[in-house]
Parts: C-alpha cells; sequence; structure tokens
C-alpha cells in the first residue's frame, strides 16, 4: 500500500493504473476509521482493480470550531487497518494541499440539503460537496462507497454528482453496528465509559418504534422516539425528522409515501457528542 501527501503524485499513479485498464474504487474518509470505513474498503477491493481512501479531516465541513479541533487524528492506526483490508493508495493531504485557495464554491440542493443536518450545521453540506467533488476530480474513480449511517449525506452527493455531470457510481453500503446497536462512528471513541453504556438506547428506540409505528400516528411515533431517548439521562434529542426518503421532506400520514425514513441526532453525554441515527419505517 502506497500513502500519497501530494495530489500530483497520486494522479500520476493512477493514471498508469487506467492505461493497464483497471477500475479505481474511492472511499472517502475523515480518518479515526473503523470497522464501517473498512467494511466499505473491503467491497471497493472487491469491485475495483484499485482502491483510492483517502484521509482528511475537511475543514469547511465543519460549522463549530471545537468540533474539527476534537476531531480524532489516528493516521498511523488507519494506515495500518487500510493496509490490512487490502487498499492500495492513501491520499493523505495537508489542508494547504487539498485547498491550494479557498473553495467559494457553493452547492445547495433543496430539499435535500437544507432539511435536518443541512437546517442544524448551516454549512456543513456545502463543505462536504466542496471536498467530495474535488476528490472526485482528483481521483476519477469509477465507483465511491459511502456509508448509509450518513443517510442524507448520501443524498446530497447524489444530487451533486448529478447536477456536475460526474461519471461515477456512487455505491450505498449497510450501516455497521456494534453488537449493541451503536452505529460505528469516528465520534464514538471520544465517549466516556459511562457515555458509550448509555448511547445504545437510541437505535433500541428506534427499533422499538417500528412496532410502535404500526398501531400510532406519526405524530405519536415522534413524540414516543423523542421522549423515550429523552427520559435517558445524558441524552437529549436535537431533532427527530419522520420523512419522505426521496425527498426527505416530512410527512404527516404513513400513506403519504411508500419510503419512510426515521432520521435522529442525540447529544450525548456532558461534551457532549453529537451522534446520528436512522431507521426505515418502509422501504
Amino acid at each position: 500500500m502506497k500513502v500519497f501527501s501530494k495530489i500530483v503524485d497520486l494522479q500520476n499513479q493512477l493514471f498508469e493504473d487506467r492505461k493497464n485498464g483497471k477500475e479505481i474504487g474511492l472511499v472517502p474518509t475523515m480518518g479515526a476509521l473503523h470497522e464501517g470505513h473498512a467494511s466499505l474498503v473491503r467491497r471497493s477491493v472487491k469491485e475495483n482493480g484499485i482502491t483510492v481512501v483517502s484521509v482528511f479531516v475537511n475543514p469547511t465541513q465543519f460549522n463549530d470550531k471545537n468540533d474539527l479541533k476534537n476531531y480524532p487524528r489516528t493516521l498511523d492506526a488507519d494506515c495500518q487497518l487500510l493496509d490490512a483490508c487490502g487498499a492500495d493508495y492513501v491520499l493523505a493531504p495537508s489542508v494547504e494541499e487539498m485547498y491550494p485557495t479557498p473553495d467559494t464554491r457553493q452547492f445547495e440542493f433543496p430539499p435535500v440539503s437544507t432539511v435536518m443536518e443541512g437546517a442544524h450545521r448551516p454549512g456543513h453540506f456545502n463543505g462536504v460537496c466542496q471536498v467530495v467533488s474535488r476528490l472526485f476530480y482528483i481521483v476519477k474513480p469509477n465507483r465511491a462507497y459511502f456509508g448509509e449511517k450518513d443517510w442524507q449525506q448520501i443524498a446530497v452527493v447524489k444530487a451533486m454528482v448529478k447536477q456536475l455531470g460526474l461519471k461515477v457510481q456512487i455505491v450505498e453500503c449497510d450501516i455497521v453496528r456494534d453488537a449493541d446497536g451503536l452505529a460505528r462512528s469516528s465520534r464514538n471513541t471520544l465517549l466516556a465509559k459511562d457515555e458509550r453504556s448509555i448511547a445504545p438506547a437510541i437505535y433500541k428506540t428506534l427499533k422499538e418504534s417500528i412496532s410502535y409505528a404500526k398501531t400510532h400516528t406519526v405524530g405519536e411515533t415522534h413524540d414516543f422516539v423523542v421522549n423515550t431517548i429523552n427520559a435517558v439521562d445524558g441524552l437529549e434529542v436535537e431533532y427527530f425528522s419522520i420523512v419522505d426518503g426521496n425527498t426527505l421532506q416530512d410527512i404527516a400520514a404513513w400513506d403519504d409515501t411508500p419510503y419512510v425514513v426515521g432520521c435522529i441526532t442525540v447529544y450525548c453525554g456532558k461534551t457532549p457528542i453529537r451522534l446520528i441515527d436512522h431507521i426505515k419505517y418502509k422501504a
């Protein structure tokens, strides 16, 4: 496995690989890798001749400077995991390398980019689109792999790919969870032991709400999830939205659409750590 800090060096290598007829898979990450990322990498290795993994904590998608400062950075451990998964190349650039000049491009894809995370983290998805589009231009992958934990992000990236006319297949991969149901996330490493012990209540409640929803309205189900999670000392729901899975717009009744998803963000612990998850009610 080769690690590149300079974009041009990776591009020169990929030029040779393409000449040899190899298809390229890309797994964009911000590092602090875990089994969720590993599952994406292994799938890319299986489906492509070359797999590139980017490890870059992208400053433009953080609207909280403390969140950016505290985001875990573990490049050496990340590279060990990626090597074991069969990745071919790692791109680990500096901020100056990725953004030699400020990126002033503006991306907005209402309604998918303006609700939920888009509403609560202004500028977040604009930053995601800046870095992901830049990675697509750098790597020119045939396929790019994203985990479904960041479910809304996938919808935004797909909208961006369509608008920019990029020839890349977006591959959605299942959430990887710990045995107790907590979705794997780099932020989980920031949880203290007592915080980690209460975090699984989020997914447990979401799962319970599937049965609850069969005999209750959308509004009642929403309140059940919020009230149940908020009743756990140390957990506080920022938002829970039950939406059309295609438009990401709130629904009023279960029969409004055949594709219904519940998306949640919860603050956990004293710091607090912001955790996201989702559940499919109808798909």
